[in-house]
């Protein structure tokens, strides 16, 4: 059965204020599960690169060769298994009214600034 008008205004506002409320947990209920396959095959074929270039090194008894061997399957390792970075958070505000507007772009705030924050947002919300 399809939603009325209405509730589908309902939902994209719930939807609109749990990125605003708590963007990490929206970005997570949205992600896709695909797999970055392309990140694993260029990792693979960078290791298997580094590990030919480290037993030549080895082989001809060049260390620089081997060394560069090693940082070559290091990379193309770390690489396979790291995330790409996403921009996330919220980009805007949901009024009580229901208008969405654009959040100016927060200065960087270190580690115990955002702990301040999380600690004083939960404090608030069990009031």
């Amino acid at each position: 059965m399809p939603l009325s008008e209405y509730e589908q205004r309902v939902l994209e506002q719930m939807e609109r204020q749990l990125t605003s409320d708590d963007p990490r947990l929206a970005n997570t209920l949205t992600a896709r599960g695909r797999k970055p396959v392309m990140r694993y095959v260029l990792g693979g074929i960078g290791a298997v690169v580094g590990l030919l270039l480290l037993v030549g090194g080895a082989a001809s008894s060049e260390v620089w060769l081997g060394v560069l061997g090693f940082v070559v399957m290091f990379a193309s390792v770390a690489f396979a298994f790291t995330r790409p970075r996403r921009s996330t958070g919220p980009v805007g505000v949901v009024r009580p009214d229901g208008t969405a507007t654009r959040r100016p772009a927060a200065p960087k705030k270190g580690f115990m600034n955002r702990m301040e924050d999380r600690w004083d947002r939960r404090r608030e919300k069990g009031r």
